[in-house]
């Protein structure tokens, strides 16, 4: 019997010291960086600066992979069924946590699925209308659609993304239900607001910066509680008399449940001197955001944002009815 449980304890010994020593060696191939968005938007964007500085540091390619659906989830779901090697990566926003209400039959437990590598960035949202809409600023808007809710067209990239519960959240601190027409993106939901086919959208400041700029739709108010640099002129809802309308869109970067921890430390650490390049510095205040503080760029930090996250978004998800399966 003490043979047997001798042989075992060794064998015990020998698959752990085997472990950790490809944990030591990692990355021994292409580390896979899944998107759950099309390509070209906002977190794509992200993706592709963070996996060109991550590449030369960890001395793979970071290759980014779009996996789009279900609001994010299949993404979500194909890292939960990956293996945790730290080989396959997913970067994704806030609809990581949203999803975990606002999807009945998700294919995963948001709550154990995941191991978790840092937080990134938390991008700003506007609230933009078509060009030619008839208020000249944010109190004349809020006195048409409080007049005419049901007339008001209110665009959003589909349920669950980020652009949907930002309209969820604009609606709720004015008091109103206006008409949402969801979109298969932001891309098309932003050129039919250009267009004038819908009168207003939520959308991060790395897609709406450029038109804005460019006159192809007007800001009416940032949902952050100063106002941006990039976009300096756009007064914030808050001081414009609206409270209850403040919403970032973080993103974090995650790995499937039980990768070991030497890997996830060798994530955070390229993350970290990512996040800390000039290049995506430069290019992050571009797209009108910045990196998190090195602080934030943790496991424990991820972890006990997005837990926090589930937990203020329920409410408001389960009060307006709004689920997606």
């Amino acid at each position: 019997m003490k043979t047997l449980l001798f042989a075992a304890l060794a064998a015990a010994v020998s698959l752990s010291a085997v472990g950790a020593a490809k944990a030591q060696n990692y990355p021994t191939q292409p580390v896979t960086l899944m998107i759950p968005f099309s390509a070209g938007g906002p977190t794509d964007v992200i993706a592709r600066l963070l996996a060109q500085v991550m590449s030369e540091d960890l001395g793979q390619q970071v290759l980014v992979e779009n996996v789009t659906g279900a609001g994010g989830t299949l993404a979500s779901g194909r890292l939960a069924q990956s293996t945790p090697d730290g080989h396959t990566v997913l970067l994704h926003h806030m609809g990581i946590a949203t999803s975990a209400t606002l999807y009945r039959n998700l294919p995963y437990d948001p709550l154990t699925a995941f191991d978790y590598v840092g937080q990134v960035t938390t991008v700003p949202m506007l609230l933009v209308s078509r060009p030619d809409y008839p208020a000249e600023d944010f109190k004349q808007l809020l006195e048409m659609i409080r007049e005419k809710p049901e007339e008001t067209l209110l665009a959003n990239a589909g349920p669950g993304a980020v652009s949907h519960l930002c309209g969820m959240l604009f609606m709720q601190a004015v008091g109103v239900q206006l008409t949402t027409v969801p979109y298969p993106g932001t891309g098309p939901a932003m050129t039919d607001t250009m267009g004038g086919q819908v009168d207003l959208l939520c959308d991060q400041t790395t897609g709406a910066t450029n038109p804005v700029q460019s006159k192809a739709v007007k800001a009416y108010a940032t949902a952050t509680t100063e106002r941006i640099a990039v976009l300096p002129d756009v007064p914030t809802a808050l001081e414009q008399g609206l409270d209850g309308f403040e919403i970032g869109v973080w993103h974090g970067m995650y790995v499937p449940a039980g990768t070991p921890e030497p890997v996830k430390e060798r994530l955070t650490g390229s993350l970290q001197k990512a996040l800390q390049n000039e290049t995506v510095i430069r290019r992050f205040a571009e797209l009108g955001t910045e990196p998190v503080p090195q602080e934030d760029a943790t496991p424990e930090s991820l972890e006990k944002h997005y837990k926090e996250q589930i937990e203020f978004w329920r409410p408001l998800i389960e009060e307006a009815g709004e689920y997606a399966n």
